[in-house]
C-alpha cells in the first residue's frame, strides 16, 4: 500500500499507574510485549494487502468447467483470456494472476517501475516475480515515477494488445498506485515532452491532483476509460490496489477503465484559470477540438467490471481484527488520513490524556 500504516497500540493504565513505552516492558492482553504485538499487527496487516493474497482473495478458477470467477461473476475460458498492467505492485499481482491462471493465459504486457525485478530478486521476494518462459511480457520504465520513453513503450505495446481483441476475448488489467506515471500515451499529434510540460506548469501555478487529471485525461489515448475504448468488443475485468483515499475508480491510475465524466469545457476551463489556454501548443489545441466536436460524446464502459482488491480501509479491517485477536478492544480513527502521521499520533494522546471511549485495554488504528 502507498499510504503509510500508522499502528498505535493503546497502553492500558491501571489506576495512578500509567505504562508507558519508555519504561519496563509492558505485557497486555495476550502476554506478548507492546512492541511484538505492535509488529505482529504491522506485519499482518501489511501481509493481508500483499499482491498475491489479495488477487487471490478476489479470483478463483474451476478447472473443471474453466470458469473464472471474480466475486460473483463468473466468465468462461477458452484460450480466450489476455492480461495488462501497470503499477508499483502489478509485477506480484501479475505473477499471482499466472500461477492461478495457468495455461488458460494467452498473452500479457505489464508496465512497472524501472528496476523492480532487480530489487525483488534482491529482497528474495521470488512469489513476486514471474517464472520463466512466462507468457507475460515486462516492460519497465518511469524512473523516479515519471513518465518517460520505456513507459510509453509499454503503454503502446499495452494498447496494441487490447486493440486486437475479439468480443469472444476477456482481457483482465492489472492496476496498482503508480499506473499513471507507467501508461503515457499522448493522443497525436500531442508528444510525451508537451504533456509533460503542460503538466509541469499547471503544477507549479497551483492546479490540484484533480485539475491535473481532469487534463492528463483529455490528451490520453488510454487513461479516463481510454483503455477500456481500445479493448471493446472483449469483456474487460479490471482488479483494482488502491492508494487513493475513499477509493475514487476514476482517479486511481487516472481511469483507464473507468468512463471519464469531464468534458472539453472542463479542460479549457481549467486552462483558463491558470491562463496557460492562449499559450498552448498547437498540437494540444487539435487534440481538445477534436474531442469538443466528437458527435458521440463520452464512451460508456458497460463492457467492464471494475473491482477494487485492496485499499486501506481492507488494511485496517485485517489490523482491527488482528488487535481484537490479541485481546484488544479495537478503534479505527481515521482510513482517510494523509500527510504525515503526527496528527493520528494527536489524536491517539488526545484519547489517553481524557480517557479511552472504549474499554481497556483497547487499540488504535489507522493508515
Amino acid at each position: 500500500m502507498a499510504a503509510a500504516l500508522q499502528i498505535l497500540p493503546r497502553l492500558a493504565r491501571a489506576p495512578l499507574r500509567p505504562l508507558f513505552l519508555g519504561g519496563p516492558v509492558a505485557r497486555l492482553a495476550s502476554g506478548m510485549a507492546l512492541a511484538e504485538q505492535a509488529r505482529q499487527l504491522f506485519e499482518s496487516t501489511v501481509g493481508a494487502v500483499l499482491p498475491g493474497p489479495m488477487l487471490h482473495r478476489a479470483l478463483s478458477l474451476d478447472l473443471d468447467s474453466g470458469q473464472l470467477k471474480v466475486r460473483d461473476r463468473s466468465f468462461q475460458l477458452r484460450q480466450n483470456l489476455y492480461l495488462v498492467g501497470f503499477g508499483k505492485a502489478v509485477l506480484g499481482m501479475a505473477a499471482a494472476a499466472e500461477e492461478l491462471l495457468g495455461q488458460h493465459l494467452v498473452q500479457g504486457v505489464i508496465s512497472v517501475p524501472k528496476g523492480i525485478r532487480a530489487a525483488m530478486e534482491h529482497a528474495g521476494k521470488q512469489e513476486m516475480l514471474l517464472k520463466p518462459h512466462s507468457r507475460i511480457q515486462v516492460f519497465e520504465g518511469a524512473e523516479d515515477n515519471l513518465p518517460d520513453r520505456d513507459a510509453l513503450r509499454a503503454a503502446l505495446a499495452i494498447r496494441q494488445l487490447a486493440e486486437g481483441l475479439t468480443a469472444d476475448d476477456l482481457l483482465l488489467v492489472l492496476i496498482s498506485g503508480g499506473g499513471s506515471a507507467l501508461l503515457p500515451a499522448p493522443i497525436p499529434p500531442v508528444t510525451l515532452e508537451e504533456k509533460q510540460t503542460l503538466t509541469k506548469l499547471l503544477a507549479a501555478r497551483g492546479a490540484n491532483i484533480q485539475e491535473l487529471n481532469t487534463i492528463r485525461k483529455a490528451l490520453s489515448q488510454l487513461k479516463g476509460g481510454g483503455l477500456a475504448q481500445a479493448a471493446y468488443p472483449a469483456q474487460v475485468v479490471s482488479l483494482i490496489l488502491s492508494d487513493v483515499v475513499g477509493d475514487p475508480m476514476e482517479v486511481i491510475a487516472s481511469g483507464p477503465t473507468v468512463a471519464s465524466v469531464h468534458s472539453v469545457q472542463d479542460c479549457l476551463h481549467i486552462l483558463n484559470r491558470y491562463g496557460l489556454r492562449a499559450a498552448l501548443p498547437r498540437s494540444v489545441k487539435t487534440v481538445l477540438a477534436r474531442a469538443d466536436s466528437d458527435p458521440h460524446g463520452p464512451h460508456s464502459c458497460g463492457h467492464v467490471l471494475n473491482v477494487i482488491i485492496g485499499s486501506n480501509a481492507l488494511a485496517l479491517a485485517e489490523a482491527q481484527r488482528q488487535a481484537e485477536a490479541l485481546g484488544y478492544r479495537a478503534m479505527v480513527l481515521s482510513t482517510a488520513m494523509q500527510g504525515r502521521g503526527t496528527p493520528a499520533a494527536h489524536r491517539a494522546d488526545r484519547h489517553q490524556c481524557h480517557g479511552c471511549p472504549h474499554p481497556i485495554p483497547a487499540a488504535m488504528v489507522t493508515a
